[in-house]
């Protein structure tokens, strides 16, 4: 990621494997040269906007978790191994990379939990890898997942993977295995966690790594769906100090309760992306996941470049809204920590945008690329 920190990095050698056992190894070694790209290391990148919000206002770190501390073992990750980058890994396969993801669900599972509602955030696991591979040009193939409990309760597990499988159904892709993991003591009682692995593959002469993007091209965006599965300690601690139950009604949502509104599944956006790959030049696709904008559309954006964002261009959904307001989250906060209603950009040339607006998935306008660095919200 030193020398390319938004692209694909080929490696010349066998592909770093750091706590593998024998047997792994023995499976990698024939991928090497192998082109290392992992969507969890990322450096921070500039966000330029104006804050809104209260200068006592919450923020991620309040709720417990820092991204800057994260960022500084993304930095020394990078000592250990300098190709890393995106939001997937990928390894020469004949004519084709195969192109791997892994992630979690994240503290989304404490609502599940709360609710005593699980069928969904086997969705959330699919969405979290697919839709990082699919920013390659990927479609996916297969996914793993991880469950891992104190004591195994049957019905809710049964509950967690029937979302695993909905989940790879939409992606198009097939739920090849598993593990799950009995560790009492390990777990408080009723409460379990979640990992999934995803791989697919892409033509090596059809990679989307946004080395193509230039000055001029346009910036659209996907609906999300809500606050998908990254920010969720954030929205509990807004939830805390503003005395807000998950039973209550959603002021967002009237129709509902805060709790299920906030379990809406993540998109899974793979169909739509390849949609748009089939009939537009893509040169770009970001998953707007941990970090918001500041961090994840930067990792495709070529240096020199930037990203203006208007933010006249869309409508900023009620439940950011609400959360902005009742946790006096500044502008900055918001914007770094949430997706704010885009769940994927996509960078096009301007002479492609009617295109791709015109296959009926919802693309709208955000901005453009321009020269400079960083994004900027205008």
């Amino acid at each position: 990621m030193a020398a390319l920190p938004h692209q694909a990095a080929l490696v010349q050698g066998p592909a770093p494997t750091p706590s593998t056992s024998s047997s792994q190894a023995a499976a990698a070694a024939p991928w090497a040269p192998a082109c290392a790209q992992q969507r969890h290391r990322r450096r921070r990148a500039a966000l330029r906007a104006s804050s809104t919000g209260g200068s006592g206002g919450l923020s991620y770190k309040d709720a417990g978790v820092d991204i800057d501390a994260g960022n500084e073992l993304v930095k020394r990750i990078q000592k250990l191994n300098p190709n890393i980058g995106g939001f997937s890994g990928m390894v020469p396969f004949g004519d084709s990379f195969l192109v791997a993801g892994t992630d979690g669900v994240g503290t989304k599972l404490k609502l599940a939990f709360d609710m005593n509602k699980h069928d969904t955030v086997g969705i959330d696991l699919v969405a979290m890898s697919v839709n990082d591979i699919v920013t390659s040009g990927a479609q996916p193939m297969f996914f793993l997942d991880y469950f891992a409990c104190g004591k195994l309760d049957v019905d809710t597990a049964e509950q967690v993977i029937k979302g695993i499988v909905e989940g790879c159904r939409q992606s198009d892709c097939v739920l090849l295995g598993g593990e799950t993991a009995e560790m009492p003591g390990f777990y408080s009682p009723g409460e379990y966690d979640l990992a999934g692995f995803a791989v697919g593959s892409v033509k090596k002469d059809a990679v989307i790594d946004g080395s193509r993007i230039q000055a001029g091209d346009a910036i659209l965006g996907l609906a999300s769906s809500g606050v998908h599965s990254n920010g969720f300690s954030l929205v509990r601690k807004v939830l805390e100090v503003s005395g807000t139950s998950l039973h209550d009604t959603a002021p967002w949502a009237p129709d509902t309760s805060v709790g299920l509104s906030l379990l809406t599944p993540t998109v899974l956006y793979v169909r739509d992306c390849m949609k748009m790959i089939g009939a537009a030049d893509v040169r770009g696709l970001v998953h707007m996941t941990g970090g918001g904008f500041p961090e994840n559309i930067p990792r495709v954006v070529p240096k020199g470049m930037a990203a203006r964002i208007r933010r006249s261009a869309w409508e900023v959904p009620a439940l950011f809204q609400w959360l902005q307001e009742a946790g006096k989250v500044p502008d900055s906060e918001m914007f770094r920590t949430f997706n704010m209603g885009v769940g994927m950009i996509i960078v096009v040339p301007r002479s492609e945008v009617d295109k791709v607006l015109g296959l009926g998935i919802g693309a709208f306008e955000l901005g453009e690329i321009v020269e400079g660095s960083g994004v900027e919200l205008v």
